[in-house]
This record gives C-alpha cells, sequence and structure tokens, in this order.
C-alpha cells in the first residue's frame, strides 16, 4: 500500500523530527509513502485571520498537491480537521467541489490512520516515563478523535498515562489567538500546565505541534519540571532497546 505524506508547515519548518519519526513509523509497518515537495501549506491560518480569498488559492493548491485517490497521512488533527470541515466553504458550488469530496475521504490525522486504517495499536516503542495527554480543541472538536492517540499510548512498554483534571479544555494557543489575545491564552497555558503537573506526569502529550509549542513556551520561561512531546515521537521511541 502506498500513501501521500502531508507535513504542514508549522512541522516542516518547526518540529521536522516529528515528521521524520512518522515516516520512520510507517517504514517499520511496511507502509510506502511519497511526499510532494511541492506541498505548503492547507489554508487555516489564512482562512481563521479572515482571508478567505487567500485561503481558498491556498486550497486549490493542495488539492493540486495531492491528486491521488489514495490515503493522505498527517501528523496534525489540526490541520486535517480544517480540512475535511472548512475546504467545504471554500469550494461550495465550485469546479474544485467534487475534488475536495475525494481528498476528504481520503485524508486521515496519524492515530486515526494507524487504529482505524491500518488497525494498528503496537507499534512495539518503548517510553519508560509518566505522562499525560492533553486534548486538542482541534482533535476533539474539528476532526472528532475518539480514543485513538490513548489507545496507542496504553501500548508503550513503560509508558504509564495519567489523566489530568480538565483534560478537554483548552491550552490557550488558537492560532492567532494567542497573539491578539496574549494575557488570556497564558493564563490558559498556565491553568493546562498546573493541571499537568498536578498528575506527577513528566511529559505532556498531545497530537497538535502547536499546542504543544506554546505549552512549552510557558514551561521554559517558568522553568518547570515538565516538557512536551507530540504522540509520534513517542511512538518512534525506544526500538534500538
Amino acid at each position: 500500500m502506498t500513501v501521500d505524506i502531508f507535513i504542514p508547515c508549522f512541522i516542516d519548518q518547526f518540529f521536522p523530527d516529528t515528521a521524520k519519526n512518522m515516516l520512520k513509523i510507517l517504514e517499520r509497518l511496511g507502509v510506502d509513502f511519497e511526499y510532494n515537495p511541492n506541498q505548503t501549506c492547507c489554508g487555516q491560518m489564512s482562512f481563521n485571520s479572515g482571508f478567505w480569498d487567500d485561503a481558498k488559492k491556498i486550497a486549490a493548491k493542495f488539492l493540486k498537491d495531492f491528486p491521488h485517490d489514495r490515503p493522505i497521512v498527517c501528523p496534525s488533527a489540526s490541520c486535517t480537521g480544517f480540512i475535511r470541515n472548512y475546504y467545504h466553504h471554500l469550494f461550495y458550488n465550485s469546479a474544485y467541489h467534487n475534488e475536495y469530496n475525494v481528498l476528504k475521504r481520503n485524508i486521515w490525522e496519524f492515530s486515526d490512520f494507524m487504529v482505524n486504517f491500518l488497525h494498528v495499536t503496537d507499534v512495539g516503542a518503548v517510553f519508560e516515563h509518566v505522562v499525560t495527554y492533553h486534548d486538542s480543541c482541534a482533535s476533539l472538536r474539528e476532526y472528532r478523535l475518539n480514543g485513538q492517540p490513548r489507545l496507542l499510548l496504553k501500548n508503550v512498554r513503560g509508558l504509564t498515562l495519567v489523566e489530568m483534571t480538565q483534560k478537554e479544555v483548552c491550552c490557550g494557543f488558537g492560532g492567532t489567538f494567542a497573539v491578539k489575545h496574549e494575557p488570556i491564552s497564558t493564563a490558559m497555558a498556565q491553568q493546562k500546565v498546573e493541571n499537568a503537573l498536578a498528575t506527577g506526569a513528566e511529559y505532556i502529550v498531545s497530537t497538535d505541534s502547536s499546542c504543544l509549542m506554546h505549552l512549552q513556551g510557558y514551561i521554559d520561561k517558568h522553568q518547570l519540571p515538565i516538557k512536551t512531546i507530540h504522540l509520534v515521537d513517542v511512538l518512534a521511541s525506544g526500538w534500538e532497546l
């Protein structure tokens, strides 16, 4: 089986190791993949900022970058949720509408692809740490993940998963929200990190690097004894042991 790989601009620019680790996992599972180097952004930032004409141009390019009728795998619930739910608004009653319907059927967030497409819940990872899981707003309310990340984490050897209180509350990132409403955003990050610390966890895990970057910024500023890590990076750990 061959899949296409979509690496969001955020991960491409700031967290390339997460992208590489996703490929490492797919290779381990015998999944062939292709990466189109012309890919850029899905258009979410422009759309959320009100620039719908710009978002439509970016989205039209995205359709051209992924022309195949086969799975597209992405390590971001935020980007995949946006594509599934909002390209409809950009392409309604347009020449691109049918192409979007094919794309919507094919695009998968990584943990959902693992559990519900490949039917794999154990990749042989070893991560001997206590972790807590952050449900990003996008994963819950747009992509609608319903337990796939936790199922994968529970099969990681040596890992202890402890749930935090208010686990479904926003971390405060919200894209440009963190820039436009910095005091509120910072207070929300503080609450999320304090809830994570109360579990005794060493790491906060999530499917969205944007949330993790936001939380890690707060952690670093206040020199707190906890770290953030993407789900993919956990699943790619410990194979050499």
